[in-house]
């Protein structure tokens, strides 16, 4: 089986380690050997996953292709599928997740748990809705397509911060009262098999929107819990994915659990699943587009993921500080990214951490953000 993936960052490259094991052959396409993926796959090929020939031209000698990352062009995913080959997720599914603004519409017309919200053409629309009353401050605007890492997301809270709105094409959410952000992953093969990882709790970066931490099982009721869980079903259902569907929840003070959006692919929320759980997101999402068994998703221990971000203040060659010091701890797993440069908040790799409770855990996490930097 020839196993194409568009994109070849840190996903594909977590999705490649963890799966050579199973010794299949798999191709990666993104514009640099540079990337993570090109620097440890034998079958990487340079070219545009955005450019409609450069998709057809890759995939056309494919079995199954799959994604690490949503900005893909559909148009040549369409065109494969028509010429018989196995996509996931599939083209109709990936044209919703890509606009937010369409996954919204989703959920309302499938009568699923989400946050109220209006879509508007434009900036100017929004400020135009709140001066004529029709939008009330604060609210979150977010744009309708390519956002990601933080990126096309902006929280208004006083009226000052209308001059700072996102351009384009948005979607316009309630400030919704957050008691906590939660996540789940469910994998579904091509037999219709579904199996869903623990709830993650995350922990954002209030600057850079990014996922500081997550905690896994998040600490929550089991009838939350089991809430997640049916919604991460009923959604990689009706979507009518194989591989990785992650949903991100906020769980409001009120006690409601919402829908906030979803990701087709292994997802920051399941990184800590490499050394953590039975199977790993990444080898199950393989799994799922290949057809095979799903893996157990089963907890090992209790676990979290810390991010590791570029340091404010240092971009260029990145050196890694205080590595002896986290490998010195126990059951503490690093992976680094491979990627040459750093900068300000960049994504550089993450950290894993095991421990028998909360407390074990978060001491070990302070450790790392007192040790471990990444500068240049």
């Amino acid at each position: 089986m020839k196993i194409g993936i568009l994109g070849g960052g840190q996903l594909g490259r977590m999705m490649f380690q963890e799966t050579i094991g199973l010794d299949l052959d798999i191709h990666f396409l993104d514009r640099s050997r540079h990337f993570p993926v090109g620097k440890i796959a034998q079958h990487f090929f340079e070219g545009d996953f955005t450019n409609y020939d450069d998709v057809l031209q890759f995939g056309l000698d494919k079995d199954v292709i799959t994604i690490e990352i949503e900005r893909v062009n559909v148009d040549a995913l369409e065109e494969l599928e028509q010429q018989g080959k196995i996509v996931h997720p599939s083209p109709k599914a990936l044209r919703i997740i890509q606009d937010k603004g369409l996954q919204k519409e989703f959920y309302t017309k499938n009568n699923l748990p989400t946050s109220d919200y209006t879509i508007y053409e434009n900036a100017e629309a929004v400020v135009k809705a709140v001066k004529a009353g029709e939008l009330s401050i604060p609210f979150v605007q977010k744009a309708r397509k390519d956002g990601y890492d933080g990126k096309g997301v902006f929280v208004v809270k006083h009226e000052n911060d209308l001059t700072h709105l996102l351009n384009g094409p948005c979607l316009v959410e309630e400030l919704v009262e957050i008691e906590k952000e939660l996540a789940v992953i469910a994998c579904r093969n091509t037999k219709n098999e579904i199996v869903t990882y623990d709830v993650v709790e995350m922990v954002f970066d209030p600057e850079a929107n990014l996922v500081k931490f997550l905690f896994a099982p998040a600490e929550i009721s089991s009838d939350i819990e089991l809430q997640c869980k049916i919604l991460a079903k009923t959604l990689i259902e009706k979507f009518e994915i194989s591989g990785l569907l992650a949903v991100e929840f906020f769980l409001t003070k009120a006690g409601q659990v919402l829908i906030n959006e979803v990701a087709p692919r292994p997802h920051n929320s399941g990184h800590h699943t490499i050394d953590a759980s039975v199977c790993s997101q990444f080898e199950n999402h393989i799994r799922g587009v290949a057809g095979f068994p799903l893996g157990n998703t089963e907890l090992y221990k209790k676990g979290a993921m810390v991010n590791i971000l570029g340091e404010e203040g240092f971009t260029g060659n990145a050196k890694y500080l205080g590595l002896e010091d986290i490998l010195s701890l126990s059951n503490v797993h690093v992976h680094m990214y491979g990627k040459e440069i750093t900068k300000p908040k960049r994504k550089m790799g993450h950290i894993n951490v095991l421990g028998q409770d909360r407390q074990e855990i978060e001491d070990k996490i302070d450790k790392i953000n007192q040790f471990f930097k990444v500068i240049a």
